[in-house]
């Protein structure tokens, strides 16, 4: 029984981490790189389908 305690304890303790991490994560900002990279792609799929239509 005392080892369900520690491993019901240890596993919250691990989804806290987890959550924690993931939060982290989720907040942090896309970096200019990437952001200039899809509006590339984004023009580059605009002009694409703009010279389809021609």
């Amino acid at each position: 029984m005392k080892q369900d305690r520690k491993t019901s304890s240890l596993e919250q303790e691990i989804e806290a981490n987890l959550k924690r991490a993931y939060n982290d994560v989720v907040n942090q900002q896309v970096p200019d790189r990437f952001t200039q990279l899809l509006d590339q792609l984004r023009e580059a799929d605009k002009s694409s389908a703009e010279s389809k239509d021609d």
